[in-house]
């Protein structure tokens, strides 16, 4: 990234957290848990507040990522009363009826099983207790073969119809879901009171040559395949890695507009 995307992204990631929080309805003296913290943006949004006026638990199933908090939690000097707890969302090493507030940013895309992880967090919940969350909803974003033609794309069908395919893959946790099936899924394992505000952002920009390859070979996660990964479960490398030189020529330092639809959600036990 120049230095206007990092400073666009991070007044983004800011907006995000903000809206976590406004939704958790957040107060002094609760029990409020960040699942699947990472590097902890909605806890550090906590303890800006509150301090030690709370609860607060890190949980993330990657002990690197609850050890970087921790790092910048004792170099912040931040008064606090935070835990670490290393766990899956799937089965979260917590009793039941314990938390206040439970907030997660960008974890469903990670999860297969959304509707077993929404009973999860309904069981370590109290009565009345607040679910709130930031999600994108990947499925529905701005495609390859949308900002391509077939003049500039050999093969173009082809790429089409296998990206359509991994996109649309039902037991791909990245894109297996909705925003309808989010909330039914909330309703399923009776939470009431459910909102899922769908949001469309838009961003222009001109990517440079190093932006694309990023695309194609960074990750999403740790655990998941990378955009060339699941291409060449289609293709042979060779005609992968020619596909990417054709998209990088065609997009190199080209205007293009990408949408991305995202999702606020608050749910009550």
């Amino acid at each position: 990234m120049n230095e206007i995307q990092k400073e666009q992204t991070l007044n983004w990631l800011i907006a995000v957290r903000n809206g976590v929080l406004d939704l958790a309805d957040l107060k002094e003296g609760q029990k409020i848990a960040d699942f699947g913290c990472g590097s902890g943006l909605l806890a550090f949004g906590v303890l800006e507040k509150f301090e030690d006026k709370v609860e607060l638990i890190f949980s993330d199933k990657f002990q690197d990522c609850l050890d970087e908090c921790k790092k910048i939690l004792d170099e912040s000097n931040i008064k606090n009363n935070a835990k670490f707890l290393k766990t899956d969302v799937s089965n979260i090493k917590l009793e039941n009826n314990y938390l206040d507030r439970l907030m997660t940013r960008s974890v469903l895309v990670h999860i297969k099983n959304k509707k077993q992880v929404f009973s999860e967090f309904y069981r370590v919940l109290k009565q009345n207790g607040i679910y709130a969350a930031f999600e994108p909803i990947i499925s529905e974003n701005t495609r390859y073969y949308e900002l391509l033609t077939p003049k500039q794309i050999s093969d173009y069908d082809d790429f089409k119809k296998a990206e359509k395919e991994f996109m649309e893959n039902p037991d791909d946790p990245l894109v297996n879901f909705s925003a309808e099936s989010l909330d039914k899924n909330l309703l399923e394992v009776n939470f009431s009171n459910v909102t899922v505000n769908v949001q469309i952002a838009s961003s222009k920009y001109a990517p440079t040559k190093e932006t694309i390859i990023n695309w194609f070979q960074t990750p999403p996660a740790p655990d998941q395949k990378s955009m060339k990964e699941r291409f060449m479960e289609y293709f042979e490398e060779k005609k992968v890695n020619n596909y990417i030189l054709e998209v990088q020529n065609a997009l190199d330092n080209n205007m293009i507009e990408i949408n991305s639809k995202t999702a606020f959600i608050k749910a009550i036990k």
